[in-house]
């Protein structure tokens, strides 16, 4: 169950992802809680960088050094890496819209999930090349639904 701070959290990500254009504001919010623990991660809390996003090859913000792991082989491994920092929630949500779009014609998952007709695929489809989790589709899909369906019971109720 999402408690009044989690849900706070994906109200203030879907607003910022609204007024950056992501085409699934819910589902991308979701997302952003999942990669930054509700907006409590380090990189989240104090860099605004609310999916993980390491820093491009050509920077447009500034950069952060943080360590990490990565999912290889069959387990987490710890390394650290270069991350964007972000001057706002806003600019995050359109970079990483931005990168979606940018690879997508090198990842084809990418390219699938902004063709998507629906949240759920859209997850689905930017989860199998965004993280080394294998089951992140599945969780933000859980965050989702719930985030969903509590807004759902709030509007039956008014």
């Amino acid at each position: 169950m999402l408690s009044d701070t989690h849900k706070a959290f994906l109200d203030r990500a879907t607003a910022e992802a609204i007024k950056a254009n992501h085409p699934f504001a819910m589902a991308v919010a979701a997302e952003a809680a999942l990669e930054s623990r509700f907006g409590e991660s380090e990189l989240a809390a104090k860099d605004f960088n609310l999916f993980g996003c390491k820093q491009h090859k050509h920077p447009i913000y500034g950069t952060i050094v943080l360590p990490t792991r990565e999912y290889l082989d069959g387990k987490w491994v710890p390394t650290s890496a270069q991350w964007v920092k972000y001057p706002d929630w806003r600019a995050c949500f359109a970079d990483h819209l931005a990168t979606l779009e940018r690879l997508s014609k090198v990842y084809k998952h990418y390219a699938a999930a902004l063709a998507a007709k629906d949240p759920q695929t859209y997850v689905q489809q930017v989860s199998l090349t965004w993280s080394t989790d294998l089951a992140r589709g599945a969780k933000v899909l859980t965050i989702y639904q719930e985030y969903v369906a509590g807004k759902k019971n709030q509007e039956n109720t008014q």
